[in-house]
């Protein structure tokens, strides 16, 4: 396969990169927390996903937060494992789209150079 420079495919190839590290730093937290779950004092951690996108866009690294709200067993670890597991199912699904719109980059980037070297 041919390797594409970043620059080729534009801003909305750059966005969706950022918008998949995100994804991929959000999916690492929930793989901690669920890891976790019987670690006594243990709290679930995550990412406020729409404020830190917004920080990404700007250079920024994403900041990890206490989840807030979350009910905390008596030896103080809040983990909820339905919580993380849907959580893990919404990133899958974000990552999904996000993939098929960088194909989709990718394969009209491709149409063109091959249009333009069959004239």
């Amino acid at each position: 396969m041919i390797a594409v420079p970043k620059a080729v495919l534009g801003p909305v190839a750059d966005r969706l990169e950022q918008y998949m590290d995100l994804l991929s730093a959000r999916q690492k937290l929930v793989a901690a927390n669920i890891a976790n779950i019987d670690t006594p004092g243990y709290t679930s951690k995550d990412i406020d996903f729409q404020t830190e996108f917004n920080s990404l866009m700007k250079g920024d690294s994403p900041h990890v937060i206490e989840t807030p709200g979350l009910l905390t067993n008596n030896d103080g670890n809040n983990v909820n494992l339905d919580r993380e597991t849907r959580l893990l199912a919404e990133n899958d699904m974000r990552f999904s789209v996000a993939e098929s719109l960088l194909r989709s980059q990718v394969l009209m980037l491709r149409t063109a150079i091959k249009e333009g070297s069959s004239s």
